[in-house]
């Protein structure tokens, strides 16, 4: 093993891999599984080959592997090593420490929580550090917790827990001074973190205002922002809909979203947050963690106390994990194990804490449902944007009670920091127990000829070349021809929230386009009963179904019909936008860059987008040719006249009418609603208790009313 000051991906997993064969192995001398039970008898077997062969410069190492994994996970949120093999990384440090002090370094791990702060936002400190929590992996891990806690505090008889959930997101502590949100801080390294304020106050659930008549002096909650399964799918769809990346898992949309630096993207993904600890605080007094979750409740704080349980011994204790990794799958949000307290915070005080955990709680983890298969080839696909995904076909395999046999790679960037293979051993697990995801790759399992993966440079569908661009991980095929592209063109096209052709199913798209049947649009409407007659399995009233399906969607709105056409980065909320601008779509068609600038939320990057895809002439022609098959929109109801014709309005805080009714209200005088702050707004109207949009106005001076001036105008 060599040293450096940053190892590049490969070295990093090779060095780790190294440390977790070498000094974790069974009595019989094999390697151990992930998630293996055997985990205690591990331990055992590694502290004697420490004593025999570890040195100094492989401490040295070991601090160097933990510190990068802690970039990684925290900075990046791109993590490499599986939360199991991470912990078993970090007990052997511990292991080597006790055993040789004098080896330890002040940059070591064991000193520090994890994570760096990153340069796009300024600092924060946290009044009393965030400190991450000792692990345990089964029932034999928490008793021997609870026998660490009782003899420490002498006690011989049984100790009350309070257990709950662990959520797999990003840990954030929310300040309040007064009543008020002031600061959101992210954990960063435990004692410093990233002020994310005005993104976390998009999330709808946390208050900007602790209602209450006189609230304590200072507040700081603790707790976990994350994205809902449910939610998650449907961001990917979106994602994949605008033609961007997808997210591998929720808890990296999660964290992505919050460091997002424009916050009206982080106001239009679904994050949520719910609270679970304290920080820091004055005028408010506590017994049990009960309490805390008490307060919580009464100021309107999200929390998931149904889920949580007062355990009056260890056994319980044992009884509520097992109980409650049978359930994780049923979860609306990902969960990764229970956590641990005890109940009493006379007791916490009591056991204080250790160098970066607290004596009185732990983290059970659930061992990772993962399993082991092979990659018979690795296939590409063809997006409607021409983005190309590398897909791994896999021999079948059941994990969580479902039958896995593909997972997407993602990109090439993806495939070389795994280095996968056709023909490779690989460890397979559900991300967030939505997606499959390969974890790894086992090395020793390797065949003598196995070469690098490369994506090839030709699109697997119509072979043209394929373009590598330096500013994004995507590579596109180009061809406006591409039948790959244009079958999934055209289930866009088709697809529920577009022009919504039901009867329409992504097989019959595929059969239309192989039989050339369908190469535009609007050769659906040209369809003809006969034409699907001739197709193999398909009967009469099949056929008309589908003939009347088709037939149906031509009423549709020009909404549906503009995010049909599938034009880049343009989705369901700026295609709303578009429409309810220009109202027809020869007014959306012969719009000028300048005019196109003016439609609320349209920045340079969609405005290209649109000038990119009308140059092409077959585009224009296409949409003259499904006006002339007989589509037509519902005409929109914006009003453009009236007293508020030309002005645009946003609404913060609460008003003395429903939110709808005041929207309703000036779009029917003709003013226009935005959902961000931007140098387009021309009135923030502003209610009880704004939120952040009220601080962004200011500063870029837009004009600030409340609703009876909004009267006045009318």
């Amino acid at each position: 093993m060599t040293m450096s000051k940053t190892l590049n991906t490969e070295q990093l997993f090779k060095n780790s891999d190294f440390f977790l064969k070498k000094y974790f192995t069974d009595s019989s001398g094999s390697a151990q599984e992930n998630g293996s039970e055997r985990w205690s008898s591990a331990k055992i077997t590694f502290i004697a080959n420490l004593e025999k062969s570890f040195t100094e410069t492989d401490y040295k190492l070991l601090c160097e592997l933990i510190t990068q994994h802690d970039k990684l996970y925290h900075q990046q949120d791109k993590p490499i090593l599986t939360d199991f093999d991470y912990d078993r990384l970090y007990q052997l440090l511990l292991h080597v420490e006790k055993l040789n002090p004098t080896w330890i370094i002040p940059s070591s791990p064991s000193k520090k929580v994890g994570g760096q702060v990153l340069t796009h936002f300024e600092k924060a400190s946290h009044r009393k550090p965030m400190l991450s929590l000792a692990n345990s992996y089964n029932g034999q891990d928490l008793l021997a917790f609870d026998e660490r806690v009782r003899k420490f505090l002498n006690l011989e008889t049984e100790i009350t827990y309070f257990c709950e959930p662990k959520f797999d997101g990003l840990s954030m502590e929310l300040v309040y001074e007064n009543g008020l949100l002031t600061k959101a801080i992210t954990r960063g390294d435990g004692l410093i973190g990233e002020l994310v304020t005005e993104n976390i106050k998009t999330i709808k659930s946390i208050p900007h205002k602790l209602k209450i008549k006189n609230p304590p002096a200072l507040l700081e909650v603790r707790g976990e922002v994350l994205i809902h399964k449910k939610d998650f799918l449907d961001l990917n769809l979106s994602q994949e809909n605008l033609g961007l990346q997808t997210f591998a898992n929720p808890r990296n949309a999660a964290a992505g979203t919050v460091r997002q630096l424009d916050t009206a993207v982080t106001a239009d993904r679904p994050l949520k947050f719910y609270a679970y600890a304290l920080g820091d605080y004055q005028g408010v007094e506590f017994k049990t963690q009960s309490d805390i979750y008490s307060l919580f409740k009464s100021f309107s704080l999200p929390t998931k106390e149904d889920l949580t349980q007062i355990c009056h011994s260890a056994t319980e204790v044992v009884e509520y994990y097992n109980s409650f990794m049978e359930k994780r799958h049923s979860l609306e949000f990902d969960t990764d194990g229970i956590v641990v307290k005890v109940f009493s915070l006379k007791l916490q005080e009591e056991l204080g804490f250790l160098a970066r955990s607290p004596r009185w709680a732990t983290a059970a983890k659930f061992p990772p449902e993962q399993g082991k298969t092979q990659i018979l080839e690795i296939v590409c696909q063809v997006g409607r944007t021409g983005a190309i995904t590398p897909v791994a076909i896999m021999k079948p395999v059941k994990i969580a009670g479902v039958t896995i046999s593909n997972a997407t790679l993602h990109n090439q960037e993806e495939i070389d920091r795994k280095d996968v293979r056709v023909g490779d051993t690989i460890i397979i697990q559900r991300a967030g127990d939505v997606i499959p995801e390969i974890v790894e790759v086992v090395l020793s399992a390797r065949q003598a000829d196995s070469i690098p993966y490369k994506i090839p440079d030709f699109c697997p569908s119509c072979h043209h070349s394929l373009s590598f661009s330096e500013e994004e991980v995507a590579v596109r095929c180009t061809n406006s021809h591409c039948p790959g592209k244009l079958k999934e063109s055209l289930k866009h096209f088709a697809s529920r929230r577009a022009m919504n052709i039901e009867k329409l199913g992504d097989r019959w798209i595929d059969i239309f386009v192989d039989k050339g049947l369908v190469k535009h649009f609007s050769d659906f409407y040209k369809l003809r009963r006969e034409d699907l007659l001739q197709l193999e399995r398909q009967g009469e009233k099949s056929a008309d179904n589908m003939i009347a399906s088709i037939e149906k969607s031509k009423k549709t709105t020009l909404a549906r019909f503009i995010f049909s056409l599938g034009i880049r980065f343009i989705g369901e909320t700026t295609a709303k936008h578009i429409a309810n601008h220009f109202i027809k779509i020869d007014n959306f068609i012969n719009a000028s860059e300048e005019e196109l600038r003016q439609v609320p939320e349209i920045g340079p990057k969609v405005t290209s987008a649109i000038f990119e895809w009308f140059l092409n002439k077959e585009n224009l022609n296409e949409i003259k040719s499904l006006i002339a098959c007989g589509v037509s929109f519902e005409e929109v109801t914006r009003n453009t006249e009236g007293p508020l014709k030309g002005k645009s309005f946003l609404i913060t805080g609460t008003l003395p009418l429903s939110r709808d009714d005041a929207k309703n209200i000036i779009e029917k005088n003709g003013g226009k609603i935005l959902s961000s702050v931007s140098s387009k707004l021309n009135y923030l109207v502003v209610g009880d208790d704004p939120g952040s949009k009220l601080e962004k106005a200011q500063n870029l001076k837009v004009t600030i009313i409340n609703w009876n001036e909004v009267e006045k105008m009318l």
